[in-house]
């Protein structure tokens, strides 16, 4: 496939670069703004190759109608204007940006009704396991259990909690009863009285080089579940993301998940 890559100088979009190249992939187009490293240049030198002939450039028109389609990890106003550009171009779309807010979302689904868009908060095949082994847990159990979401990632992560924290939450509030409306708590400081029952803690800690871990708490009096998935490589992350543009290839217009690549 002819793929491009919007926020290619950041972390996840080199190593979506590398799996991309790895499995043969042509690079059609490079999308960063204009104050991130290497802008301007070659995209191959981002890892360390020879030049692709493709330069980093801001998200335009005519590098994205160049693919087959795009896989974006920016920043929630990159992520607006890549898929402005995406729908005049009709070429589908695999978000893996951060920190959108529900209005953008909004966007995103919108967008899904003209072309093939996967959203994601994470790529991950664990993560996704995850998310459908925490759909299973609150669907069994009740407010008995109290529930808390622990995230951590590296020093450099700017929005918190992570999307795959509030996808996790947002799990919860959707399948366990009397915690459809529940209170999120992103901490917790002085004299704050007894814990409610229509609360859900959601925690996160940033340091060093942490790729990423998430766990959720299902807390009653003689026990506790913990569901925990930590990753080791952002690897996982960027080679999901290429499986899930291979998967939207000929596919129609529609929002799709990570659970439609896997199956699940």
């Amino acid at each position: 496939m002819k793929i491009g890559i919007c926020g290619i100088c950041g972390r996840m979009g080199v190593s979506v670069l590398k799996i991309m190249l790895e499995r043969r992939h042509v690079l059609a187009a490079a999308f960063d703004h204009e104050g991130a490293p290497r802008f301007g240049d070659d995209a191959g030198r981002l890892v360390g190759g020879e030049g692709l002939n493709v330069t980093i450039t801001a998200i335009n028109r005519d590098d994205v109608r160049k693919a087959d389609g795009i896989i974006d990890f920016s920043a929630p106003a990159a992520s607006m204007r890549l898929i402005e550009e995406a729908l005049s171009a009709g070429k589908p779309l695999v978000i893996g940006t951060t920190g959108l807010s529900d209005d953008q979302k909004k966007e995103i689904e919108k967008a899904s009704r003209r072309i093939p868009v996967l959203f994601s908060p994470n790529m991950s095949v664990g993560v996704n396991l995850l998310f459908k082994l925490t759909e299973t847990a609150a669907r069994a159990l009740n407010t008995d259990y109290d529930v808390e979401i622990f995230e951590a990632h590296h020093r450099f992560k700017k929005d918190a909690p992570s999307g795959t924290a509030r996808r996790l939450l947002e799990i919860v509030r959707e399948n366990m009863g009397g915690l459809e409306d529940a209170k999120e708590v992103p901490g917790r400081d002085g004299i704050v009285g007894e814990r409610t029952k229509n609360e859900i803690g959601i925690l996160a800690m940033r340091g060093g080089d942490i790729v990423g871990e998430h766990t959720v708490f299902f807390t009653t009096f003689g026990e506790r579940i913990e569901l925990t998935h930590r990753a080791t490589s952002r690897e996982i992350l960027s080679s999901g993301a290429v499986t899930a543009m291979e998967f939207l290839a000929g596919k129609p217009a529609g929002l799709y998940t990570m659970y439609d690549v896997l199956g699940l």
